[in-house]
């Protein structure tokens, strides 16, 4: 398969960055202890993925890719101070969560063609999963927002 190594590389890859960022966060932010144990619990999600995906990758290969590189802001490598810096991290990652479940998607399209029924399911566990953390992230924010945005420090 020409391109779905690219692809397999991506969600690994992508998977790893976010699973450290999300621990990075939580760490920065463990004094809120839902972030704190949230951010735990999805990057372990993210870590399953990655081991779900290994047998696909010995299949199919496994490019490196270095896109997620880029969008992993130096400001997820450590967390940012402060209830906008819980918020600004809280924004990076989602962004890069939606790098990660667009991956996803893209990899399912291919499984489909490919009519690889373990590579499909592993790609849309990991979706519908992905989708979650999006959820829990867009949520966290809306409860972050008030507090990062008016009251003063």
């Amino acid at each position: 398969m020409p391109h779905l190594s690219t692809y397999v590389g991506l969600a690994d890859r992508s998977e790893q960055i976010l699973a450290e960022s999300f621990r990075a966060v939580g760490l920065g932010h463990a004094r809120a202890v839902d972030v704190f144990h949230t951010c735990n619990l999805l990057a372990e999600m993210c870590d399953r993925h990655r081991r779900q995906l290994a047998p696909i990758a010995e299949r199919y290969g496994e490019d490196d890719i270095e896109e997620p590189e880029r969008l992993h802001a130096d400001g997820l490598a450590q967390a940012r101070d402060g209830e906008i810096g819980l918020l600004r991290d809280l924004q990076d990652l989602h962004v890069l969560a939606t790098l990660v479940q667009t991956t996803w998607t893209v990899i399912a399209q291919g499984a489909q063609g490919l009519r690889d029924a373990e590579l499909l399911d592993v790609a849309t566990t990991a979706n519908e999963e992905t989708s979650r953390q999006l959820t829990w992230l867009n949520t966290r924010m809306k409860v972050a927002a008030p507090q990062a945005l008016i009251v003063a420090p």
